[in-house]
């Protein structure tokens, strides 16, 4: 009889030795290997759901802590900030694992967020939401490095397709429960987060007993397909004494790193544009309710996730990479660019606005798929036992870039801070008797309204051009990526590959 497999038998079961030691000593069979990719990408899902739940309901968070849209952003930079410094300390995943870094940082989160509805100001939320961005900045690089080791480079486009699903699908959640919670909690935004507070935690319970890890030789090594997980056991031990983790950031800060890494941080200006202030942006420009505008917003994040697997998939089976890039790069900057040239048409349908975020939501999958692979196959080219490494400064400078771009948007898009106040300046107009000349105070707070509705069409204008000019240079800074252009060429390379597998198993047995 076989000898049992240890990823897969009774004895790998519950202990309270589990709550710690993750470790697995063999590389997983399939369903084992699937279920914890699975795990993994649901918690990055409820990570990102925690992430981005102000954003859905920004506008009634705003108006019940008296909170100006500048000051809103500011709390975004700076969790930013705070969160670009965590996903640089996850470069310790690479020395002390990566499992137990994401199950008690999803703790951690799901407490912070029950407890944001009970600050009792401003002040608090923004404390509560920058130690939450802290948290999730290190754990949002640790699931990718769990992806990447659990998924061959055959399959790794299709397996960080599923895990880029996390900030895709968090976000379709986020407006999917505001549209149809929202109006049954009498536009609470609290509700909000004590329903993701709830999740964080059920998620956590299952990362607790269901999240594993490869052991340092196991995943200190280039898989290319399944089929050399003979060669990768076998050599495991001789790959944990070998592995060079001396000066680990100054070996991953390279160019076909850092430039690569820079550039998709620009191209996704337009992506966390929206998560923070698509709701806002609609509700202000096209006078779309809260509730509504959660439901616009499904449908981009909808069509970003079909997009991410599907591509994923077709990038896997033709080998390539950097064809998809360049082919959803281009479709996001043409979509970008209609969606800037409804911005002055303030009457524009919901329906058209669908149609063009949705087209915009396909380009941006199509593109950074291919690239969470190509990435990843890069690091994996300098140093694969530095691979939580090379995501940690992927991280910091993506959360570096949201950081400066949050801080200068309010800059450009002036008007919305005024804009914000549209509900209750309004209202305090109608409660002006009829026959009677508004306070002065209020005439100038009406005439303000007035010049920002007329203004901020052409601010956002500007703001879409920005990222449109950051789509085009992702083109460029993606270059240097690893990666054949040529799926014949790619082709050839994995069959060389799996020739040299068969004659060093041949020559081990």
């Amino acid at each position: 009889m076989a000898p049992a497999d240890p990823t897969t038998t009774p004895s790998n079961g519950f202990s309270a030795h589990r709550l710690w030691e993750r470790g697995l000593d063999r590389y997983p069979g399939t369903a084992a290997r699937y279920r914890y990719l699975a795990v993994a990408v649901f918690v990055t899902i409820v990570l990102y759901y925690e992430l981005y739940v102000a954003g859905g309901v920004a506008p009634l968070m705003l108006a019940h802590f008296k909170m100006s849209f500048l000051y809103y952003v500011n709390v975004l930079v700076f969790a930013n900030l705070v969160g670009a410094f965590g996903s640089l300390a996850a470069g310790i995943a690479d020395r002390w694992g990566r499992a137990n870094l994401v199950t008690y940082g999803l703790l951690g989160t799901g407490l912070l967020t029950l407890l944001t509805p009970l600050a009792p100001n401003k002040a608090t939320f923004a404390v509560v939401t920058i130690l939450t961005g802290l948290v999730e900045g290190m754990c949002l690089v640790a699931t990718p490095a769990l992806v990447r080791d659990f998924s061959p480079q055959i399959g790794r486009a299709s397996a960080m397709g599923f895990w880029t699903l996390g900030p895709v699908i968090g976000s379709l959640v986020v407006s999917f429960v505001a549209n149809r919670t929202l109006p049954r909690f009498d536009d609470s935004w609290a509700s909000q987060y004590y329903i993701v507070g709830v999740v964080g935690l059920v998620a956590f319970a299952v990362a607790l007993f269901g999240l594993r890890e490869l052991r340092p030789g196991l995943r200190d090594q280039v898989m290319v397909s399944v089929a050399d997980r003979a060669l990768v056991e076998a050599r495991a031990e001789a790959a944990e004494q070998e592995a060079d983790l001396r000066h680990p950031w100054r070996q991953m800060a390279r160019l076909e790193i850092l430039a690569p890494a820079l550039g998709v941080s620009v191209f996704l200006l337009i992506y966390y544009t929206a998560v923070a202030f698509f709701t806002i942006y609609l509700t202000s420009n096209f006078g779309l309710t809260t509730a509504r505008a959660n439901g616009v917003n499904s449908w981009y994040w909808a069509m970003n996730a079909v997009a991410l697997v599907i591509v994923g998939v077709v990038s896997d089976r033709l080998r390539v990479r950097k064809p998809f890039i360049v082919g959803g790069t281009l479709l996001a900057a043409v979509m970008t660019f209609l969606f800037m040239t409804r911005t002055t048409h303030p009457h524009t349908s919901a329906g058209t606005l669908i149609w063009i975020i949705s087209l915009l939501a396909v380009g941006l999958g199509v593109a950074y798929t291919p690239w969470m692979a190509a990435f990843t196959e890069t690091i994996e080219r300098r140093n694969p036992a530095l691979t939580a490494t090379g995501l940690a400064i992927w991280g910091w400078i993506l959360r570096i870039v949201v950081c400066v771009s949050y801080f200068v948007l309010p800059y450009v898009v002036g008007a919305v801070d005024t804009l914000t106040r549209a509900p209750e300046v309004l209202a305090a107009a109608k409660k002006v008797p009829a026959g009677t000349a508004p306070p002065p105070t209020l005439l100038h707070e009406l005439g303000e309204l007035k010049k920002a509705a007329a203004d901020a069409p052409h601010q956002w204008q500007a703001w879409w051009w920005i990222c449109i000019v950051a789509e085009l240079l992702f083109l460029v800074l993606m270059l240097p990526l690893a990666g054949r252009w040529n799926p014949r060429a790619a082709r050839a390379d994995a069959d060389a590959h799996a020739r040299e597998v068969e004659r060093l198993t041949g020559t081990q047995g």
